[in-house]
């Protein structure tokens, strides 16, 4: 097994002044769910290098067993500060695609073309494609084969409104994860804030919030096998 994880390369929380990027446990939890089911693993982002940190991620009420185990890994830590270019990526090297998120995924790989490209081919394939929390932002401009949205009818979540109100972002975020796949005549679903949700409509997976990594990697793998 050979798994892309794709990250954003984006750490401005819109016009705030403050900084964002990717949410750590929606990293790290997978990272060691696909590491201890001996899946290899290449990192991506649209700018290749360090992807930049969400800093309230990193607060001690974020801390999980698996940030923890990263924290005291020096091998995840140089994987993830040398991640590849996302132009430099093809799908058929890969068997699967994951997207972790936190908020900056919401300003670059929703727009990303290589992003787009690379959802698309992993689709049109018969490739799994998962997303967690912000990350089913990536599907806003993605097509299937027959060129209508690729969400169209099928049954996904992501991080709701009632979440993104919750942590006071609403007026921030350049559009909200829930209104956008349901103007794309997705099928969405949700569990009350903060609690594990995971939807699998054939080879699209996606998880609601930080909560529900581990259960969307473990989702990709059971296709895989």
């Amino acid at each position: 097994m050979n798994i892309l994880v794709v990250l954003t390369s984006h750490d401005r929380l819109g016009d705030t002044g403050e900084k964002t990027g990717f949410w750590l446990e929606e990293f790290a939890a997978p990272y060691y769910v696909f590491k201890d089911a001996g899946a290899q693993m290449t990192l991506a982002s649209p700018k290749g290098g360090q992807p930049p940190l969400d800093p309230k991620s990193d607060a001690a009420d974020a801390q999980t067993p698996a940030t923890e185990r990263f924290r005291n890994d020096p091998g995840a830590q140089a994987a993830l500060a040398n991640t590849r270019k996302l132009s430099e990526v093809t799908a058929n090297d890969y068997d699967a695609i994951f997207y972790p998120g936190g908020h900056g995924p919401l300003w670059d790989l929703a727009e990303d073309s290589h992003s787009i490209a690379l959802i698309e081919s992993f689709h049109a394939d018969g490739k799994p494609v998962a997303a967690v929390c912000h990350a089913p932002c990536v599907f806003r401009h993605t097509r299937a084969e027959n060129g209508e949205p690729l969400v169209r009818g099928r049954h996904v979540t992501g991080f709701t409104n009632s979440e993104e109100e919750a942590v006071g972002l609403t007026k921030v975020v350049p559009f909200l994860v829930q209104d956008m796949l349901k103007a794309h005549g997705a099928r969405f679903s949700k569990a009350d804030n903060w609690q594990s949700h995971v939807e699998v409509d054939r080879l699209l997976i996606t998880g609601q919030n930080p909560a529900s990594s581990e259960a969307v990697a473990e989702a990709v793998l059971k296709l895989l096998s």
